[in-house]
């Protein structure tokens, strides 16, 4: 059965998707294998985590600058193309968003996406197929799967779509993608919204600790922020990033507060139910704006299905630190062992809760443990 696509108005993109993963992001690992074209501005750019930006001022050698992806003009084939590899261990896709911005009068006109899954792609995990990612970088590669057929696009702006398949579920698994852009010129961004299948155990020794524990929390795992009190400045998602980032702007930081006793949350769902065994909050970056202190608590889900997001005055989250743990400036800081509650020892939980007292920044929450053996993957 073909997939069901509908058309999201711009004004609604952030709401649909807001608790989903953007698979699409160089934050995540996303790369671009290979393109037709990106003779004015590259197809790196459309993986760019942030919005795009304007410099109409600007001229570079081959002509003005663009913040985004821009081929030559009179493409004698239909489309030009972009294969991306997702950096994640497969995907579910939900959403696909194009964003012109800033293309005016050198837009693509119309925009299709395809993808393949080929979970043994070099660089990728343990399992093998028939396909690497040399094959399908390829441009005569033949195992492309239409995710959206061609759509129309407008001028600078954000245009997305929709994708339900059987059941209303996402279609995938995908670990590649194809950008279609008809006939020629420019895209500011592609987004792709959808949840990320973990990897067996093992596999991924981005998220996994020199003592075998797993980061369960890790975006890399399915990991989402499923709400937060406060995202003033920056999303509680970036909590889940991989690595340490690069400034305050891929961090979480909320406005700051006067009332008294107040208090800032996040609620993440974990890529993988498990017992926790060390948790790491990172305030790098964050020096004048760090949380006072902050406090962790774990949720024990439903095991069987996918597990109903709490709220965050839920009597049932569980103390994973005990008490409130004082923070630093740009400090990593490790918790295990004696810092956590006995209360948590051997609970299999589904949801954490970051709280920050009373406000600030924090760049990434880390929690490692073992996944519960009756979950699949």
């Amino acid at each position: 059965m073909a997939p069901t696509i509908t058309r999201i108005p711009s004004s609604d993109i952030d709401t649909v998707f807001a608790r989903t993963t953007n698979l699409a992001s160089s934050a995540l690992n996303a790369r671009i294998l290979s393109k037709s074209d990106d003779f004015f501005a590259s197809a790196d750019n459309l993986l760019n985590p942030k919005p795009p930006v304007h410099k109409p001022d600007l001229f570079v050698e081959t002509g003005k600058w663009y913040d985004g992806w821009e081929t030559r003009r009179h493409n004698p084939e239909p489309y030009d193309w972009v294969v991306i590899k997702l950096g994640v261990s497969g995907a579910r896709i939900r959403g696909v968003e194009v964003d012109t911005a800033y293309f005016t009068g050198n837009y693509g006109e119309k925009a299709a996406l395809e993808g393949v899954y080929a979970p043994g792609g070099k660089g990728g995990g343990s399992f093998r197929n028939d396909e690497d990612d040399g094959s399908i970088a390829q441009k005569g590669f033949t195992g492309w799967k239409t995710i959206l057929p061609p759509q129309e696009c407008g001028p600078s702006q954000r245009q997305a779509w929709k994708i339900e398949g059987e059941g209303g579920e996402g279609v995938g698994p995908y670990t590649h993608v194809r950008l279609l852009m008809y006939p020629d010129g420019g895209f500011a961004r592609l987004r792709l919204y959808g949840e990320v299948i973990p990897p067996p155990p093992g596999v991924d020794a981005a998220v996994v600790s020199a003592d075998g524990l797993e980061e369960l929390s890790s975006a890399l795992m399915g990991g989402v922020a499923v709400a937060a009190s406060d995202e003033h400045y920056t999303p509680a998602s970036n909590l889940l990033l991989p690595g340490r980032g690069v400034d305050m702007s891929d961090g979480w930081e909320t406005a700051r507060s006067r009332a008294k006793d107040h208090v800032d949350w996040a609620i993440i769902r974990l890529g993988l139910r498990g017992t926790v065994s060390r948790v790491v909050v990172d305030t790098k970056d964050f020096r004048g704006n760090f949380p006072r202190e902050v406090r962790v608590h774990g949720f024990v889900g439903d095991a069987a299905g996918a597990p109903a997001d709490p709220s965050h005055d839920d009597p049932g989250w569980v103390e994973i630190l005990k008490g409130s743990r004082r923070t630093q400036a740009h400090t990593e800081h490790a918790f295990e062992g004696g810092d956590l509650a006995a209360d948590a020892a051997g609970k299999v939980f589904s949801h954490v809760k970051l709280t920050l007292v009373p406000d600030g920044g924090v760049k990434r929450l880390r929690i490692f443990g073992r996944r519960a053996q009756t979950l699949g993957t």
